[in-house]
């Protein structure tokens, strides 16, 4: 990317909408609340205030990377389109009757979420593809068009057309597809074997499904959002972030906005990626929390974990199984309804709850003075010190601190018989705990130990909280980012031009083909490439490569990368090597004497992008002096200690804040308990550290100088 080039990324979030202006080397950001009815009215916004701060013109500038949560909210929500769904004859409720497993094995009155579609808005026709590809049953065309006749009567704007195995043989959806394209040209269409062409019936009709019900609204925005930039003069290139962590054109992602779902968190991640870079931080935990959700991934090898299912709106708990399965590349993380706009109430056992539902940007938390009553996180954290009520968002938002009393006595006080100041304790210990649980959970399941890892911290919310969730997780360094506040959005414009091309094609390692595995790879290739270049038509292109693999009999894959050497010049007993140590690592042992599947292919094309610039770390030297205090509540002391008050623009490199402490900048602000202290870096990156960790640093140096 030419370094004189202007490039903006915007991130809309369920609170806030982000904006980054990077002009060259030099970033300009904002935050303005997220406008429901016409989100790109924020955008517009954001636009104009990092413009005047650039003193720049939005004609000026050259590209715009843009991440949103629309596509998640318009499911969580239920507010997509009229849409119908085309399957095989006797497949017709496979969405309803999902996989048949309980979330909740002792929950005798368990209820299972909706499907996304009712039953009567669910068509089947007569045909059959076998599990190998093969037509059973052909599909007949007048069929098909008398079925079409019916649905035309429904008045649907969308149509998903998901057949049994058309991963393998996608003939007779795209039969389909050619009649309703003629008989109702003006409804849009979505295909399971180009959305999601897997194996996993209920997993590939749900997602087709979700595809299709956000296809015309996603359409509609992204057509409303470039013609209010270009009445804005905007006419540069507008590119979308994707959930695998890589860019895709506008007009790919408005035929597959199902892969926009996660974009926002993606982002995050990316950007937790290259400060792992920058520092040679092999092991990261990155914690991102905003105004409505609170998303924690684990880096390694200054890489996110990567999967290819995940899901959606999670009902019970946040257990696996109770949401909406989405079957495409996503960064692999753990989002749970914890940000500054999550709602407390208290429970049938009389405990403190916090989330999922958000007060989010209308009418948000109470202290916003927009009408909100109940008491959100951001309301705690008011009362407790964290937030300075005047100097909210650099001054935008002025908080109520009265209200936001009122809030917690009435909703957790009076109920428990405890202060606003208890409550606002109990508040912020749950929704601590909620989110360090989660964190331990993500590290189980793959097999880590968070003690190794340093945590990266970003989101508007991140930073008030992350030396607390340290405390909890035994993790004894953080970072924090400068621009934290808007950290997906600077995300955005690190992230590479990528797409993930996947497929089902069923192979045992005892019938091993290298010639067929090698022109699988190479077709996958070639279809990640395309899309690729037709984002970026120049830039270098370089492909990653997985095998999804099982032991025979098993129920779930392991994703197992192939490098490229591998992937050209495939080879039986380097895919056992390559699984069984993958096996081993997660599961502690391999398992003698069983034959190995191989259930999903998938190669990844994405652009190279420059490497970050290391950095020299410094240590602590010289202690700021501390004018300004204010009373903030330590949790880990149990009372409201004495805390300086530090401007974070105001610090060099080498300089060293003492907790208890609070920084603050426009968009957030770091709260240092009193076990830690932090170190400002050459790039402005805030180094917080345990202070026995450091004084114990400077006695081994002290006796090293001795000797």
């Amino acid at each position: 990317m030419n370094s004189s080039s202007i490039r903006m990324g915007v991130d809309i979030g369920g609170t806030f909408t982000d904006i980054v202006l990077e002009v060259g080397h030099t970033q300009y950001s904002a935050k303005v609340l997220t406008t429901y009815v016409a989100p790109e009215e924020a955008i517009i916004a954001g636009m104009k205030q990092v413009c005047i701060q650039a003193d720049i013109k939005p004609a000026q500038i050259d590209q715009i990377i843009h991440g949103t949560t629309l596509a998640t909210n318009a499911l969580i929500e239920r507010r997509g389109a009229h849409t119908a769904l085309i399957t095989t004859q006797g497949f017709r409720d496979v969405i309803e009757m999902r996989s048949e497993s309980r979330f909740e094995q002792y929950d005798l009155n368990l209820t299972l979420p909706e499907p996304l579609l009712p039953r009567q808005q669910r068509y089947t026709v007569e045909e059959r593809i076998s599990a190998k590809g093969e037509v059973l049953i052909s599909l007949c065309r007048n069929e098909v068009e008398q079925l079409v006749e019916v649905i035309k009567q429904g008045g649907y704007e969308s149509i998903a057309i998901g057949l049994m195995h058309s991963y393998l043989n996608s003939a007779h959806e795209e039969l389909i597809r050619d009649v309703v394209r003629e008989q109702l040209p003006d409804a849009m269409i979505s295909l399971s074997s180009e959305v999601s062409p897997q194996m996993r019936e209920y997993e590939r009709f749900n997602t087709v499904v979700a595809n299709a019900y956000i296809k015309p609204m996603m359409k509609s925005y992204l057509g409303r959002l470039g013609g209010q930039l270009e009445s804005e003069g905007v006419n540069c290139p507008i590119f979308l972030m994707h959930s695998g962590g890589g860019i895709i054109s506008i007009e790919s992602a408005a035929e597959f906005p199902v892969r926009l779902v996660e974009s926002g968190p993606a982002g995050g991640a990316v950007f937790a990626a290259h400060i792992a870079e920058r520092y040679g931080l092999d092991k990261v935990l990155s914690f991102d929390m905003g105004g409505t959700t609170a998303k924690i991934c684990l880096i390694k090898n200054q890489t996110p974990r990567t999967s290819r299912v995940f899901e959606v709106a999670r009902t019970y708990r946040f257990k696996k199984g109770s949401g909406m399965p989405i079957s495409i590349p996503v960064i692999d993380m753990v989002e749970i309804g914890a940000g500054g706009g999550s709602l407390a109430h208290v429970d049938a056992m009389r405990q403190i709850r916090v989330g999922p539902e958000s007060a989010g940007s209308e009418p948000g938390p109470a202290c916003y003075g927009l009408g909100g009553t109940k008491p959100a996180v951001t309301d705690a954290d008011l009362i407790l010190g964290k937030l300075d009520p005047d100097n909210f968002a650099g001054g935008s938002i002025k908080l109520d601190s009265r209200s936001s009393d009122a809030a917690l006595k009435n909703t957790l006080g009076e109920p428990l018989d405890m202060d606003s100041r208890t409550a606002a304790y109990g508040l912020a210990e749950v929704v601590d705990e909620n989110m360090a649980n989660a964190a331990r959970v993500h590290a189980v399941e793959n097999g880590e130990d968070l003690s190794e890892y340093t945590m990266i911290a970003f989101g508007g919310a991140a930073p008030l909280h992350a030396g607390r969730l340290c405390e909890k997780l035994g993790v004894s360094r953080l970072l924090v980012p400068p621009g934290a506040g808007v950290g997906s959005a600077i995300g955005f414009l690190r992230a590479p031009f990528s797409f993930e091309a996947n497929r089902s094609i069923y192979m045992r390692l005892s019938d091993f083909d290298g010639t067929a595995v090698r022109v699988i790879l190479g077709d996958l290739e070639s279809e990640a490439t395309r899309f690729v270049r037709s984002c970026d038509g120049e830039a270098e292109v370089q492909s990653e490569y997985k095998a999804y693999m099982r032991y025979a009999g098993q129920g779930e894959e392991i994703p197992v990368v192939l490098d490229s050497d591998v992937a050209m010049n495939p080879n039986v007993d380097t895919f056992k090597q390559l699984f069984e140590k993958d096996y081993i690592t997660l599961f502690g042992r391999a398992v003698e004497g069983m034959d190995i599947e191989i259930t999903v292919w998938s190669a990844n094309a994405t652009t190279l992008t420059d490497p970050a610039e290391g950095i020299e770390v410094m240590s602590a030297s010289s202690f700021v002096p501390i004018g300004d205090h204010r009373q903030i509540f330590d949790p880990a002391l149990g009372e409201y200690a004495e805390s300086a008050l530090v401007m974070r623009d105001s610090l060099m490199p080498g300089d060293t804040v003492d907790g208890p402490a609070a920084i603050t900048e426009d968009e957030t602000t770091i709260i240092l308990p009193s076990s830690r202290l932090a170190i400002c870096q050459t790039d402005g990156c805030l180094d917080v550290m345990q202070r026995d960790h450091v004084v114990n640093e400077e006695k081994s140096a002290r006796a090293g100088g001795a000797q």
